[in-house]
């Protein structure tokens, strides 16, 4: 099946939802038309493909480990000595010593730039139409090739300008992309709909203001990339406030009492996001960020006894401990963004049978031995009048009977670090509820901007710009306060630099924002688990060996990054 950019169309070409938690209508398309569409279907029809690869983009195995397992925040060692191996590559992205043959990165690559000439091709439909709604599609176009441009500048330190499918791209560098990229956000801003009109699925005028806060907070990285220290300028600075602000003004997000329902199946219409892939099942998405890290025998889901975990990454002992050092002799569970526990058997080791209807595995970050449907050859276990059968679990689907699913602290490339149980994992998006195998059908969207962010990052420019530590302070407190669902996590008393970017770290793990982060606040040199390389020219990937040879009859045009 295609992929879809929202659900299927009618014969007609558009379906208009009602979205249910207002009554406003978002609209729908389809990256394929039949045709005997209407002109006016056709063209909002040509919009799809700029979005088409969005789901593949935030796949686990692209922009995620980027992001992520660069970083202190992820780690994924060879599970059992051998699973997960794959020739390195893993190890590499973590340590820092990744290379221009990186599987990860070239398909990363790959998709980006391929986005990049879809959004180009859209334009120049859209140049030859008549429709009077071609201007506001082509303007949604632009702004996707200035995301898309935006992503490859922080991961590659190139951004591509491009106006004819014809011509050949000019590569931008530092300030020159930069200000390519603010330009083109700045010049649909005016033009692309309101979130309450199109959803979080969708360029919309928040994502847009959103994009602009990001890009202007991180302007003086992308401009000096190997810098000792980056000028965060006022410039900068008010113009992250005066997006951010306007974000806020406008009403068009609010953060969710339930911090664990933002990453639950039916997140689309969870106001806190602001820009998302849309994944819905409709659109034969896939929930591998729920499947990524929980255990091969884990498996989450009453009507589905073969859908399970993989044992892949789980976070550091380093990142740990930023949680344990912020709560002291308190659990770190205490905060809602750390846990929810979902099954009594965890607080009552008797309560050993639950009703289908009511099994669900914990959330968050999970630790030490883990309960869950047990199963034997293949099928669940049942209790004396049908319930599902918990208890303690065991890698019983390696014959590994003698070993517990039991979470450790510990997580490294040694032997021991490397078994299967070790490191604590994270279960932040739900496992997709209709997915059979645990690979597919994933309902979750997963989330480029929500409004959270939108606070900490104006915290952030208070904070470089005039050293405001009563306002940066206020934004924090505000998102923390907001967990009413639960008790929420106890008012910050100081803020500084330092305290901000742990405050970042519990908001947003798992969300593919540390390794941008960590750049930004001058940490990504440091020393953790299995990594000690402090390289500057390691802030930003290698330009792809096969893009190099590609390009190999323009001599100079795709230059490796420094240090590779």
């Amino acid at each position: 099946m295609k992929k879809k950019i929202s659900l299927i169309l009618t014969a007609a070409g558009i379906l208009f939802l009602t979205n249910a938690c207002t009554d406003l209508k978002e609209q729908v398309l389809d990256e394929t038309l039949s045709a005997q569409v209407s002109d006016e279907a056709a063209v909002r029809g040509l919009i799809a493909p700029v979005y088409a690869l969005l789901p593949t983009l935030f796949e686990h195995t692209r922009y995620f480990v980027l992001q992520e397992i660069s970083t202190d925040e992820a780690i994924l060692p060879y599970r059992g000595g051998t699973d997960w191996g794959d020739n390195g590559i893993y190890l590499a992205l973590h340590g820092h010593t990744m290379t221009s043959t990186n599987p990860n990165v070239t398909n990363t690559w790959n998709t980006l730039t391929q986005s990049i000439s879809r959004c180009i091709t859209a334009m120049s439909s859209y140049a030859n139409s008549t429709s009077p709604e071609a201007a506001l599609y082509s303007a949604e176009a632009r702004g996707m090739r200035a995301y898309y441009n935006m992503v490859v500048l922080d991961l590659f330190g190139i951004a591509f300008q491009k106006e004819d499918a014809g011509t050949t791209s000019k590569i931008l560098r530092g300030a020159e992309a930069v200000k390519y990229i603010e330009t083109e956000l700045l010049a649909v801003e005016p033009l692309v709909q309101s979130k309450a009109v199109v959803g979080p699925g969708r360029l919309n005028q928040a994502a847009v203001w959103s994009l602009l806060a990001k890009l202007y907070l991180n302007a003086p990285v992308y401009r000096n990339i190997y810098g000792t220290s980056f000028d965060f300028g006022t410039g900068d600075m008010d113009k992250v406030i005066q997006y951010t602000d306007k974000v806020i003004a406008s009403g068009q997000a609010k953060l969710s009492a339930d911090y664990f329902s933002i990453f639950n199946d039916e997140n689309h219409s969870n106001e806190e996001l602001i820009f998302a892939v849309d994944q819905r099942s409709d659109l034969n998405g896939h929930n591998r960020m729920a499947y990524f890290s929980i255990s091969g025998d884990q498996f989450p889901l009453a009507a589905f006894p073969g859908a399970n975990g993989t044992d892949g990454p789980g976070i550091t002992s380093d990142f740990y401990q930023t949680w344990v050092q912020a709560y002291g002799t308190v659990d770190p569970a205490r905060d809602p963004r750390f846990y929810k526990e979902n099954m009594s058997i965890y607080s009552n080791k008797a309560d050993t049978c639950i009703n289908d209807a009511d099994y669900k595995i914990n959330r968050g970050i999970l630790r030490g031995q883990q309960y869950g449907a047990l199963r034997v050859n293949g099928a669940f276990v049942r209790c004396a009048g049908g319930k599902l059968k918990v208890g303690k679990l065991t890698y019983s689907t390696r014959n590994r009977f003698d070993l517990d699913v039991n979470f450790s602290e510990r997580i490294d490339f040694t032997t021991a670090g490397s078994n299967y149980n070790t490191g604590y994992r994270v279960a932040k998006y739900e496992f997709s509820k209709k997915s059979d195998t645990g690979r597919n059908r994933g309902d979750a969207d997963i989330i480029i901007v929500r409004y959270a962010d939108i606070y900490l990052m104006r915290a952030e420019a208070k904070l470089r710009k005039s050293n405001d530590a009563a306002g940066a302070l206020a934004d924090v407190n505000i998102v923390r306060a907001s967990r009413t669902a639960t008790t929420p996590p106890p008012p910050l008393t100081s803020m500084t630099l330092d305290l901000l970017y742990r405050e970042r770290g519990f908001e947003f793990y798992w969300e593919m924002l540390r390794r941008t982060d960590m750049i930004r606040f001058g940490k990504y040199e440091g020393v953790w688990t299995e990594k000690t390389n402090s390289d500057v020219k390691k802030r930003i990937f290698p330009i792809p060996q096969n893009a190099i040879d590609g390009a190999s009859n323009l001599p100079g045009y795709l230059k490796q990054n420094d240090g590779y």
